[in-house]
């Protein structure tokens, strides 16, 4: 199997080369990444909870989908194809925003990533991969925010971190 890069970018988005994806962790390096938000018309948003089986952040709940993009793939078409392969659907995705931020593990990796945060509109139950996806729930988003603060410890570390520019960003704006 064919190791998985990111791209290696600058703190303006710019590509400044590839690295496996283990050794850009193990070495903090600044990569893209985006993170995908579905919302439904209840204002909820789908979270899934990570396979037990990843090598970091298992069972950990987080947001509908995030990842890396590919070598030559937009933001969207990175999403949008992260999206399917971990929650069995498509929906029309739209970049909100994007932000730098680092993360460590407990198990020694770093998450230093400049995030393009996307947000997309389902009303169905996802068909989950269950290679990536232990579980799936809808929450409202004021609920997500008081459950961090009562349990954070069921949470990413990366989706706490994201979260809270995603709520802000939606106290700023009309989407």
């Amino acid at each position: 199997m064919i190791e998985e890069k990111v791209i290696l970018v600058n703190q303006n988005d710019e590509q400044i080369g590839l690295m496996p994806k283990m050794e850009a962790h193990e070495k903090a390096v600044l990569h893209r990444a985006f993170s995908v938000f579905v919302l439904n018309d209840n204002n909820e948003i789908m979270l899934q909870q990570r396979a037990h089986h990843k090598y970091h952040s298992p069972l950990l709940w987080t947001n509908t989908c995030c990842s890396h993009q590919r070598d030559g793939e937009t933001n969207i078409e990175a999403g949008s194809r992260r999206l399917f392969e971990e929650m069995g659907f498509k929906t029309p995705l739209k970049e909100l925003f994007h932000f730098i931020y680092k993360a460590p593990f407990d198990n020694g990796l770093t998450e230093h990533e400049l995030d393009h945060v996307m947000i997309g509109h389902y009303n169905q139950e996802p068909i989950i991969n269950t290679e990536e996806v232990e579980a799936w729930k809808w929450m409202k988003i004021e609920d997500v925010k008081t459950d961090m603060q009562l349990h954070p410890e069921i949470y990413t570390v990366w989706f706490k971190i994201i979260f809270d520019e995603f709520y802000h960003f939606l106290e700023d704006h009309k989407i």
